[in-house]
């Protein structure tokens, strides 16, 4: 064997990790909290929120930092349109427990607090490995579900963020720019 084949097969020095590496700021970093569960409503018109709370500094979120209020029927939505857009295995939402919404249960049924206590482990787990997947953190239904207040049922389902969409969202693209980049750029003097 070469002198040359046993250079390769050396393990590369690397530098000694110091206290600021070890304990300091992640690289990259995305934290999602299911909290504060809030029963509203009366009769058959009650339900559960939670606060869903997101920290990051991964580039491809708009909000490093954002709270919004979700029920479970939402988190049914994001799994909904996930399966139906993206290219990704989602995992199972929590179960609907249907048993503990029969009528005359001795117990608070769904809105007990043990259940619900259970739910909103369930719901942090699944929100978790669905954010941590690389594809799905391109997904505009994931970026409303987790920064925008109220989700639009009717928006248009893609991919989030090209270039395009942040530079007009910014404003550092006029509507005169939006027409030249479209090539309709042979419209009358007058419409621009």
């Amino acid at each position: 064997m070469s002198d040359t084949a046993v250079a390769d097969t050396r393990r590369l020095n690397s530098k000694p990790q110091d206290l600021t590496d070890a304990y300091g700021p992640p690289s990259n970093f995305l934290e999602i909290d299911i909290f504060n569960p809030q029963t509203v409503g009366v009769g058959r018109a009650r339900f559960t929120t939670y606060e869903v709370r997101m920290r990051t500094n991964l580039p491809i979120f708009k909000l490093k930092e954002s709270c919004v209020r979700r029920r479970y029927s939402d988190f049914e939505w994001l799994k909904n349109e996930l399966e139906r857009d993206s290219k990704i295995v989602v995992p199972p939402l929590p179960g609907k427990a249907l048993k503990r919404q029969l009528p005359f249960r001795g117990d608070e049924g769904i809105f007990e607090e043990s259940f619900i206590e259970e739910r909103r482990q369930g719901l942090e787990q699944f929100i978790n490995k669905i954010a941590g997947h690389p594809l799905a953190q391109n997904e505009r239904c994931l970026h409303m579900f987790l920064q925008e207040e109220a989700i639009d049922r009717n928006y248009v389902p893609g991919k989030n963020l090209t270039l395009l969409s942040r530079l007009k969202s910014s404003g550092m693209i006029s509507a005169h720019c939006n027409i030249e980049l479209l090539g309709l750029s042979d419209l009358p003097a007058s419409a621009s």
